[in-house]
Formats: C-alpha cells, sequence, structure tokens
C-alpha cells in the first residue's frame, strides 16, 4: 500500500511510476452478460454487475475541456443524494422521499412527476429520516420503493401506476432507502431500520410485470422456516447459541437488513445481497454466548430463480461496530495469477477490499484500504479477521477509538470498475470514533444500540477523504487524491478514459482514470454526493448528476463539513453536460447564517445536558446533524426562529405541524422534554457564531 499522502493536484513522482504502469497494463476482459445497452444507464450501477462504467467515450480525456452546462432542472430543498436513470430517451430522477420526475434526455423538459405520498402516510420518524437513493427501469416500467416500504411499477411514458405492494410483514420500524434492482424478471428489494429496531432482515423478490411475491430470503433466523429459507436456517442457526429471543418471547437479536447493495450475474443464475449490522450492536446483548451471528455483516449469494441460499462471506464475524456488508458489490473478470477469474469486488466499511470468487464464494484476496485498528490483517487460510485485542467491549468501561468509526471507510456511495483500465476506484472514508460498552447506560446516540458512541470526537487526524483506485487483481493502490471534506461523492466511470466524481464543496470533477490528474471540474451552488450517469441521446454523451446533499440522513459527519456551507437552503438541480453545452445556472449568493435574537436566554447546564441527550436519543441529529450543526438535508435548527418561540416549537416538533415538509412529529416527547431540548437548540445557536468562524480558518468545531 502507498503511504504517500497527496494533495489534491499534487502527485508524487512513485505515483507516476504507478500509474505509468497502469497505462500499460492490458484491459481486463468485459463479460459479455453484463453489457447493457451502451446509450442507456438503466439501473443504479447501469448493468447488473453494478460496475458504474459505460463505454461510451465521446466525452474523453481529449475534450473533457470543451465540456458544459446543456441543461438544468430545480429541484426542491431535502434529500438528493440519488443516482438517476436513463432510458426510452428520458432521464428519471428521484429526490425526498419518493418523488419522481420524467424529463426529456435531451432537453431536460419535465414529462411526468409521481409523488410516492410518503410524507402523508408515515408512521414512524424512521420512514423520514431518510431520502430516496435510487430508482431502477427495466421493459418500459419504472420501479421504486418508497421510504414507509410500498414497492410500485409506473409505466414510464406516463407515470400512471401499473401496480403497489406493501413490503413490510408487521410495525416494526423499517426504511427503505436503497434502490430497488431488476435481475431476471424480479424487483428484488430490501430494507434499512436494524440501527434502532430488533426487526428481522429479509430480502423481498417481486415479479416484476404482476407484483406477486416471488420469494423472500431472511437474513437472521426466527422461528418460522419457509422451504426457500431451510438451507440458509440450519447454517444461520448454529451461530446463534444464544438464540435469538428473550425469555417473554420478544426479540432480542436481529437485524441484517439488506437496505442498499444487490449485484447479479445471469450467468450463474446468482444475485448477490449485502446485509447489515446487527441489533443492538453489542453482541453482549445481542447474542450473550457470542457466535458469528450469521448473516449480519455478509455478502450472501442465492438462487435468482428461487431465493435459495448458495454461499456467503462475511467480513466480520460477530458484527458489533456497525460493521456492514452493504456498499456496492462490482462483478468483473479479472486476470489473477495468468488465469481468468470471475469475481465480486466489494470495500465494505471495516477497511477492507475483498475480491471474492463469486461461483463459489472462496476470499482471493483482502487488504486495507484506509487506517483500520479493529482488525489486523485478514487470515487467507480461514477468511477470517484477525481481530486487535481489546477491540470487543466484554462489559468493560470507558471508551475506545475505532478505525474505521461508524461513518465507514467507505459508506454507500458508489466505487466504478473500469475494465478499460482494470482499476477499481473507491470514494475512501478516514475516520475514527471513540465507542464503548453501553449495557449500563450512557450517551448512546440512539435507542437500543447497546453501546456509547462518539462518532465526532475529534481525533488526531480525523476526517478526512479520498479518492483511491487500486488494481483488484494485485490489490495494489495506484493513485489517490485527497478531497474536501470527510464525505465524498458516488464515483463513475467511462470509456472515454475519465473517472467523474462531485465532492462537497460542490465541485463536480473528471480526472484522468489512469493517473488521477484532474482535467475538468465545474462549480454547482450544493454539495454532490450521489453517483453522476452517462448516456447518449440523439447522437451526443451526455453526463447527468445531481446536486444536494443527503445519505447520512443529513448530518453525522456534519461537523467535518462545516466549512464548506452544507446548507439545506443552497439550491439543488438536476445538472446534465454535453461537448459544447450552452447552459449556464442562475447567480447565486449563500445567504448569510444569523442565530435568532435571543435576548431571554439563561443558560442551565442541567436542562442544556438534557436536551442534547434528548436530541441524540430521539434522533434529531439523523436529519438536523451531530450536536445540531446541520448536514445539509434539513434545516440547521441553530439558525432557525422557531427555537425561540416555545409554541411555534411545539407545533412543529411534537404536534406535526411541518410534516408534509418532511418533519415527522415526535409525539413521544414531553412538554418538559421539549423544552429541554429547545434549551439546547438556543445554547448551540449561541455558540453558532464562533463555531463557524473557527471552522471557515480550520479551527476546532463543535465536536
Amino acid at each position: 500500500m502507498l503511504a504517500t499522502r497527496m494533495k489534491p493536484g499534487l502527485y508524487s513522482a512513485l505515483a507516476a511510476v504507478l500509474a505509468l504502469s497502469a497505462c500499460n497494463k492490458p484491459a481486463q476482459p468485459i463479460d459479455q452478460n453484463m453489457i447493457a445497452n451502451p446509450d442507456e444507464w438503466p439501473s443504479w450501477g447501469r448493468t447488473p454487475g453494478e460496475t458504474h462504467y459505460s463505454p461510451l467515450d465521446e466525452i474523453n480525456t481529449d475534450t473533457v475541456g470543451n465540456l458544459k452546462l446543456a441543461w438544468h432542472t430545480d429541484l426542491e430543498p431535502g434529500f438528493t443524494a440519488s443516482t438517476p436513470l436513463m432510458a426510452e430517451g428520458k432521464v428519471f430522477v428521484t429526490s425526498g422521499h419518493s418523488h419522481i420526475r420524467a424529463l426529456d434526455a435531451v432537453t431536460g423538459k419535465q414529462l411526468w412527476e409521481y409523488d410516492g405520498g410518503t410524507r402523508e402516510r408515515a408512521t414512524s420518524t424512521l420512514q423520514m429520516s431518510w431520502g430516496n437513493k435510487g430508482i431502477a427501469y427495466d421493459a418500459g416500467h419504472v420501479f421504486l420503493v418508497t421510504t414507509d416500504g410500498y414497492v410500485i411499477s409506473l409505466d414510464a411514458k406516463t407515470g400512471k401506476e401499473a401496480w403497489k405492494t406493501y413490503d413490510y410483514p408487521d410495525q416494526a420500524p423499517r426504511n427503505s432507502n436503497g434502490a430497488p434492482r431488476v435481475f431476471g424478471g424480479k424487483v428484488i428489494v430490501g430494507f434499512g431500520g436494524a440501527d434502532i429496531s430488533p426487526a428481522r432482515g429479509f430480502v423481498s423478490a417481486y415479479d416484476e410485470k404482476s407484483g406477486k411475491l416471488a420469494w423472500r430470503f431472511y437474513t437472521t433466523p426466527g422461528d418460522e422456516v419457509s422451504p426457500v429459507n431451510q438451507k440458509a436456517e440450519a447454517v444461520m442457526r448454529k451461530t446463534w447459541p444464544s438464540g435469538w429471543k428473550n425469555p417473554d418471547g420478544t426479540r432480542r437479536g436481529g437485524g441484517g437488513t439488506a437496505w442498499n447493495a444487490f449485484s447479479y450475474d445471469p450467468e450463474l443464475n446468482m444475485i448477490y445481497l449485502g446485509i447489515g449490522n446487527g441489533f443492538p450492536y453489542n453482541q453482549n446483548l445481542r447474542s450473550p454466548g457470542g457466535g458469528d451471528n450469521l448473516f449480519l455483516a455478509s455478502i450472501v449469494a442465492v438462487d435468482a430463480n428461487t431465493g435459495e441460499y448458495k454461499w456467503h462471506y462475511q467480513v466480520c464475524p460477530g458484527e458489533q461496530w456497525d460493521c456492514t456488508a452493504t456498499t456496492d458489490m462490482s462483478l468483473a473478470t479479472l486476470k489473477i495469477d495468468g488465469k481468468d477469474r470471475k469475481v465480486l469486488m466489494q470495500a465494505p466499511k471495516n477497511g477492507f477490499l475483498y475480491v471474492i470468487d463469486r461461483a463459489s464464494g472462496k476470499l482471493i484476496s483482502a487488504d486495507k484500504i484506509a487506517k483500520v485498528t479493529w482488525a489486523d490483517h485478514i487470515d487467507m487460510k480461514t477468511g477470517r479477521p484477525v481481530e486487535n485485542p481489546g477491540i470487543r467491549y466484554a462489559g468493560k468501561p470507558g471508551m475506545f477509538e475505532l478505525w474505521p468509526g461508524p461513518t465507514g471507510a467507505h459508506s454507500w456511495m458508489p466505487q466504478a470498475y473500469s475494465p478499460q483500465t482494470g482499476l477499481l476506484y473507491i470514494p475512501v472514508i478516514e475516520k475514527g470514533a471513540l465507542i464503548g460498552d453501553g449495557q449500563k447506560g450512557g450517551a448512546e446516540i440512539s435507542r437500543g444500540m447497546g453501546v456509547t458512541l462518539n462518532p465526532e470526537a475529534g481525533l488526531k487526524n480525523d476526517s478526512r477523504s479520498f479518492l483511491k483506485a487500486f488494481d483488484p487483481a494485485t490489490q495494489k493502490e495506484i493513485w489517490k487524491v485527497e478531497l474536501p471534506g470527510d464525505w465524498p461523492g458516488g464515483v463513475m466511470a467511462s470509456g472515454g478514459g475519465l473517472v467523474f466524481e462531485g465532492q462537497i464543496d460542490g465541485q463536480f470533477v473528471a480526472r484522468d482514470a489512469k493517473t488521477g490528474k484532474q482535467l475538468w471540474s465545474f462549480k454547482a451552488q450544493s454539495p454532490i454526493v450521489g453517483a453522476p450517469i452517462t448516456y447518449r441521446a440523439g447522437g451526443k454523451q451526455y453526463v447527468t448528476v445531481l446536486s444536494g446533499n443527503g445519505g447520512t440522513g443529513g448530518g453525522i459527519g456534519s461537523p467535518g463539513n462545516a466549512a464548506y456551507r452544507t446548507d439545506y437552503r443552497a439550491p439543488r438541480h438536476v445538472l446534465t453536460f454535453a461537448i459544447g453545452g450552452s447552459d449556464s445556472l442562475p447567480a447565486y449568493q449563500p445567504p448569510k447564517l444569523v442565530p435568532p435574537a435571543d435576548p431571554d436566554f439563561k443558560p442551565d447546564t442541567n436542562k442544556i445536558m438534557a436536551g442534547g441527550m434528548a436530541f441524540a436519543t430521539n434522533g434529531c441529529m439523523v436529519c438536523h446533524g451531530w450536536n445540531a450543526v446541520g448536514g445539509g438535508a434539513a434545516p440547521d435548527l441553530r439558525y432557525s426562529p422557531a427555537i425561540v418561540d416555545p409554541q411555534t416549537f411545539k407545533m412543529i416538533v411534537q404536534q406535526g405541524g411541518l410534516k408534509l415538509n418532511g418533519m415527522p412529529p415526535f409525539r413521544q416527547l414531553s412538554d418538559q422534554d421539549l423544552e429541554a431540548l429547545r434549551l439546547y437548540l438556543r445554547a448551540r445557536a449561541k455558540a453558532a457564531p464562533g463555531e463557524a468562524q473557527a471552522a471557515q480558518h480550520g479551527g476546532p468545531s463543535s465536536r
């Protein structure tokens, strides 16, 4: 691994040598069954192999300097960290809570729009905390899963509903925000929520024409076993030696939600599922007898027709650090040791890059992509991590450093693989946290996790991000570029020898795929987190990306990005570029951030601390940011006039006065809780000007 750290625009001689060797490397084989129509981008990763690569090459290293804005469309405030699609001459985008638009791919003219109705229906705050990250297209229909669990098929020409069904079997808190996929005539969907809910994870497959449930695969064991899950249950049960229920019959251990990552190999007829964390995080509470707790933090292969278990690989046995395997799984054929190998490549949150034989599940290689303290290495004989001493809670008091923290070394933002260069491009996060045993209470950021956690601990050399290029056949890092902030955008690679990525500072950048050198950029008016796409319409190649923040729910990493003014009020757009484009964005001057006048504020340390705990444990920080520092997906409450008016504050927070704007009601809060929360926000408002000035000058933030 390279240890050299490069500032943006600076490349060491060593990196140049490695890049030159990459230039001379022969192109990797292309799996023919992974190729879609090159003119379109019909799914999250364009093809079932989820490579986020397009062979289009009109926009290339020679012409990208002439890339200009061709058209743009305004979007409403809220969650816009999603990946668009293109098919049938239309660009389809999703934003907010299940809101879809169809736009003419050449002009940007809106053709139809559809509102999934989540805001009117939502029954839990979880269903309003994350927005949609993507949708799917196949055979004349657009498919979405609303954040409250409805699976819907729309006519791509009109936006009219073709069918609609409900995915949740009970009222346990859940949230569906990942993009569905259409594999082999089936709509594949998952859900999230295991951070706060013991709901048993599962993945559903619906017939794309009728909406009828085809199969359902459960990812943690349960009392009821369907024929499709018999093999999986036999594998899972022996890894939960304490069972999964409390003495009163209620579910104690659960999770394993698959909310984001799915891939498909039609030749092998296998669908690959990326499985998430356990509930609670703390294994001492979830599974007192230990065990690997399958299929938490695992990659699972199932039969595409039946959903029957084929194989699994677990990246974090006995998962207890929010160590999810829910990042993209890219499929490719690599030449390794002189042989063509059909592989699956995943860089999950735990900081390692895994290359796995996708037919057998056998591990081929694994190595670190970022700072890792939970494990020393992966034992290639067993395929298991060699954990470092003291990394498990074991009931001991105090907190310890964990790298990566719960943000992960690679979050949900897509990676890209280019068969042209043979390189895998990963948006990498270097971010640690302080974590400890929460069995006896403590400052949990969310009820039920069973841990005490500070994800914004301000550790030394914390909060950095990179775009890194790896040769997955050898696990060598070829080049890296440091990015602004600690929340990098998703990646797209093209046949033009380019890698496109958005940044938290609003720059949309194209780099040379072989060297990482920046060749082009465009200044958007808000951060860019979702991955771009490229397509061809009317004989011309276009690149489209959505601007606007989101993805962590709005803000666990917000202090680390405070200097970039991730303002909820900043304009959000669908931005589409082409060679010789002639559009431009209207001038925008960021509004001045001024806390409301509050001459009657009187500090009360105990009440402020109680309010801060209410802010953390009721999920307020998910949308409004750590320590109430706004992350851009929801208003920064330190500057809201509502915090100085008790009646207005109660109407919004407790009674749901702004539910249709995306703010759910918190009816569980007592009037005493509400007043403590309001006092905490007023205190944060008083500190805001000084913190903002420090952030602009690189000083300490509100951590």
